[in-house]
Order: structure tokens, then sequence, then C-alpha cells
């Protein structure tokens, strides 16, 4: 089976729900210090207010896959689409800070579905052989969506000055949110999901209009059944069983460090990390822009690179990167404090540049792919929501308390942080075994399970 245009642009369209996804996610860095001005908040509620978003990503993350296994997993896109459409309204015309809190509760939970379904969407139409390369897309547009919210709120903030750019800010993001919603109906339903509604027939029409040539179709709708039968075998397989405690051991760890590195206070907090520093409103909306850019090529490059490399090495380079950025971030703010002067906010703006590359070389490129092969495939799919769920429960922990740890010292949560990379460090080298070329089930065996 090959890729045909008919499975690429569906492919397309699904990965969408992951440009959402990083928009989503991002565009609230450009909106936090209005948010305090318009609505009084306080450290704490500002912290929470982000963390909101992060809060319904968590059960989005949890709750979308029965959906996406009763309703079809292109109706769930769809309910999704809708989600990211009223909480980007919503949030544009939000009357109080309980209503801002309320539709990023709802983003949140299209952000939580999307890391679900729209990767689960693409696997099941692609072919085995590039179904690596499809999904990937969904991890390019999540970075790319990024960098699109970095970019629009430098856009808005030119374009309307004020105290309204906020609203703007949150409100563009429903014209994509639209398009997805429109575009879904152009791509099929999931064979796989068919065949299990039993629903054979209307697969076959399905892979025909993929572009699967005849003689294929049986094989593959043979090859789908079984994969369900295991798969429904497998469900009676508990998790948490003495026999898999080092690769929930591993995926809990990996998942973790992901975020005590800091991630996502970058993420969120950018422009006011680099006001912090010296830097005017406008240089600081930019200077997020070449953060969202440098991720976005890093990125591809780990992509290229992560089969050839393996993943002990992406994450030995990005954790003495994340030390050495974090450190000196760090330094910059314990030595100028409260007073940079052009030299610190350069030293701030080169560290984070450097800390958002070594995320992208290490961390960002390797979290997913690992995780996803220390499992057996009867607790894979669970152990892939485990990682999730750890991933997104500490980067709502970090995103609620780096503005009040920033307001005591910038100084002390980066040197936090760096301290955490250091214990990253130590577990890629003594801990974390390499998974690169190596069969599924060596790495098993290499992790105990029998």
């Amino acid at each position: 089976m090959r890729v045909t245009g008919a499975i690429f642009r569906s492919a397309l369209i699904a990965a969408l729900g992951g440009l959402l996804f990083g928009f989503d996610t991002a565009v609230i860095s450009g909106t936090t210090d209005q948010l305090r001005e318009v609505f009084g908040l306080s450290s704490k509620a500002l912290g929470f207010t982000v963390a909101s978003a992060l809060i319904g990503t968590i059960l989005g993350a949890l709750f979308s896959g029965k959906p996406a296994d009763r309703f079809g997993r292109r109706a769930v896109l769809m309910v999704l689409g809708v989600l990211y459409f009223v909480s980007a309204v919503g949030c544009a015309i939000a009357w109080d800070w309980w209503s801002l809190v309320f539709f990023r509760f709802i983003g949140g939970l299209g952000v939580g579905g999307s890391s679900v379904v729209s990767p689960m969407y693409i696997a099941e139409i692609s072919p085995p052989a590039a179904r690596g390369r499809l999904v990937a897309i969904t991890q390019f547009n999540i970075v790319f969506g990024i960098l699109l919210a970095f970019f629009s709120n430098y856009v808005i903030a030119q374009l309307v000055p004020g105290e309204g750019a906020w609203r703007w800010m949150f409100g563009v993001e429903a014209a994509p949110a639209a398009a997805f919603f429109g575009l879904l109906f152009l791509t099929p339903r999931s064979p796989r999901w068919l065949v299990a509604q039993g629903l054979a027939g209307e697969a076959r029409a399905v892979l025909q209009r993929l572009g699967v040539g005849a003689e294929e179709i049986d094989r593959m709708i043979r090859e789908i059944e079984e994969s369900i039968e295991a798969e429904r075998r497998g469900l009676q397989e508990p998790l948490f069983q003495r026999r898999y405690r080092k690769p929930i051991l591993l995926a809990v760890a990996i998942a973790a460090f992901n975020q005590l590195s800091g991630i996502n206070a970058l993420m969120y907090y950018a422009p006011a990390i680099f006001k912090m520093a010296g830097a005017g409103a406008d240089s600081a909306l930019l200077q997020t822009v070449a953060v969202g850019g440098t991720n976005l090529v890093v990125t591809l490059l780990a992509m290229a690179v992560i089969d050839r490399f393996g993943r002990r090495k992406l994450m030995l380079a990005g954790s003495i990167g994340y030390i050495v950025s974090l450190s000196a971030t760090a330094w910059a703010f314990y030595t100028y404090g409260n007073h940079f002067d052009k030299a610190g906010s350069m030293v701030v703006l080169a560290s984070l540049l450097v800390f958002i590359a070594s995320h992208a070389f290490g961390q960002g490129a390797v979290i997913w792919v690992f995780i996803s092969e220390i499992f057996p495939n009867t607790v894979r799919a669970r152990g892939q929501a485990l990682g999730s769920f750890t991933h997104w429960f500490m980067c709502a922990l970090i995103s609620w308390t780096f503005p009040v740890i920033a307001d005591v010292s910038g100084g002390h949560a980066f040197a936090f942080y760096a301290a955490m990379m250091v214990l990253q460090l130590l577990w890629v080298i003594y801990v974390m075994p390499e998974t690169k070329g190596v069969p599924l089930e060596e790495v098993q065996k290499t992790l105990g399970i029998d």
C-alpha cells in the first residue's frame, strides 16, 4: 500500500488538530501582562489562569479515547474543532475572570483530545511503511502552531495597541478552528474503526476511496480484524503489575523530566521572561518569535536524525544543553536582578535560544517515541496514556508555580530547572536504555518483561 493523494490529504487535515494544539497552548503567552492588569490578578491567580487550560488538557487526554471508540475518530475530531472555536470566541468576549478561565478550560479539552485522537486517526489510515512519517506531521504541526501563535501575538500587538489586544490574540484562533471543522467533512472515517464496529463493507469502500488496490483490501481487512482481536485480549492484562515496573518508571521519569526542565514556563511566559530581562514589550514579543522559529528548525533536524543517532545520544546532548543554558539564565537573573543592561538581556536571549534548541533536539524529539517503544503491545496504549497524564500534570504544576517563584527571583526558578536537568543527565547516563534499532521483543527482555 502506497501513500496516495487521498491518504496524504486526510492525514494533513487531521494533523490540523496538532496545529490548533500548538497554537492554543502558546497563545496565552502574549496576554499575561494585560490579563494581570485587566482582571487585577495576583501571581497565583495568573498561574491558575494559565494552568486552567492544562487541567482541561489532562481530562481531554484521559477521556477522549472512549468517545473515539464509540462514535469514531473523525466525529470526535469534529467535536474538538468545535471546542477550539468556542474557546477562542469565548476568551475573546470574556466578561470576567471566571468566564475566561472556563473558556480556557474548554480549549484545554480540545488540546488533550487532539493529542490522542489526531495521531490515532492518521495511524489508522496510513500504510505501515509510511505511518511514522505521516503521524510525525502532527508533531511538526504542534511546533508550527506554537510559532504561529507567537508570530500572531506579535502582529496583533502592532496592529491593536492598548488593552484590547489580548482579546484579538485569543479570538484569532477561531478561523483555523472553523477551517479544521469544515475540512474534516472531506476526510473518510477510519477503516479500522469501521471494522471494529462490524462495518467491514464500509471499511472496504473507504480503503477504495483512499486508493488501496483491490487485491490488498482483503488482506488489510483480515489484518485489522486480527489486530483488533489481539487488542481485546490484551485489555484483560493489567498495566500496574510487577513485570511492568521498569517501563512504568521509565515512562513516568522521562515525562516528569520533560516538564521539570521548565519548557512550558518558557512557552507560556516567554514575553514576561524577556521583559523581566529588560526587553521592551514589542521586543519581548519579537524575541518570543525567535524562540518559536528555533524550536521549529531544530525539531525538523531532530526528526531527521533520531533513528541514526539514537534516543540516548539526543537526550545526552539535550541534557547538557539544558544545564548550560538554564545555569546561564539563572546567573543572569542573579547578577542583574531588576536592572538588566543590554549585555544581560542578550545573555538571557542567547541562553533561552540554546535552551529551546536543546529541548527540541532532545526531550521534544524523544519522549513519545521512547514511551511507545518500552511497553509491550498488550499495554502500550495504557502506558502511553500514563506518560501523557504525567506530562500534562507536571506541565500544569510548572505553569501554575512559575509566576509565584519568579516574583521572588527569576534566578530561583531557572536554578531549580537546571538542578532538575542535572538529575535528568544522571538518569540518562545510568538508567535510560537505548531503543534505537532494537526489536520491541528485545527491548522487553532488557526491561525484564518475559
